[in-house]
């Protein structure tokens, strides 16, 4: 069992407070739902991020059986690209992992490794909004600490062919913040940007933006990896549902931290 790592900090770790304040973060979403194969939610603590993550989770269709979920590895723990076999508890219950498709990636590069979850909060962050939307899934997490043009896209591309291959119902979600720390001014300037490559489903486009424009958007890997398997699934065009930064909940513009929601269909 992988025990919530960051219950407490990042959400709450009372099962009635985490409920309300997810009711209320999923009731302001919008309310159309779309026929999303992939997508960018950020991952900060809710009382930042979660009112733009939320317009992920609000629109989400209802028939996907697994949410492959794809984030950094912040700790640099375990194998570079590790998935989790595990159940995963927070506070709203139990979550399966697909144990199936996980099968399924064995002899690609990502290996089956607890260790690179046990700490990591990006992946973890995202599992209250799924419960609270959905009562029948499985989740197969994925942490990138190898985060390579190369690299993302042969994890996107092992993803599809397994989802392919056992005719599985699969919807990708990548898990990043965009800029950090930076003035208001340049980290909206420079998320356009990244942003602007991501809509266009253009991975090439998105490595030569996140190094010309020195962007510390944490999950550019998990992100390109993402548009690799929703390309592969059949999404042909990126959507920009909300962006925003930590500035316009706290009001202090002078170092923020940037979040986009952004779905493809």
């Amino acid at each position: 069992m992988r025990d919530p790592a960051v219950a407490g900090q990042f959400y709450p770790s009372s099962k009635e407070e985490l409920r309300h304040q997810l009711d209320d973060l999923l009731k302001n979403a919008g309310k159309e739902t779309l026929p999303i194969i992939g997508a960018i939610v950020p991952h900060a603590g809710y009382i930042y991020s979660g009112w733009v993550g939320a317009e992920v989770y609000a629109r989400l269709p209802t028939k996907a059986v697994t949410y492959v979920i794809i984030g950094p590895n912040h700790h640099g723990l375990g194998a570079p690209l590790a998935l989790s076999k595990d159940f995963w508890k927070t506070p709203l219950g139990i979550v399966e992992s697909d144990v199936e498709l996980a099968d399924a990636l064995s002899g690609s590069i990502i290996v089956d490794d607890e260790l690179a979850h046990k700490h990591e909060h990006s992946i973890e962050v995202q599992l209250p909004f799924l419960q609270m939307q959905f009562s029948d899934f499985k989740i197969l997490p994925i942490a990138m600490g190898m985060q390579d043009e190369e690299t993302a896209r042969e994890v996107g591309q092992s993803v599809a062919s397994a989802a392919h291959k056992l005719n599985k119902n699969i919807i990708v979600i990548a898990s990043s913040d965009f800029t950090h720390y930076e003035p208001q001014e340049i980290a909206r300037k420079v998320d356009a940007k990244l942003i602007e490559a991501i809509l266009n489903v253009d991975v090439s486009e998105l490595y030569r933006r996140v190094y010309s424009q020195n962007a510390t958007a944490c999950g550019y890997g998990p992100i390109a990896a993402t548009i690799t398997a929703a390309i592969a699934l059949g999404a042909t065009c990126g959507k920009l549902l909300r962006y925003a930064t930590s500035g316009d909940i706290v009001r202090d513009y002078r170092q923020v931290v940037g979040y986009g929601a952004i779905v493809f269909t």
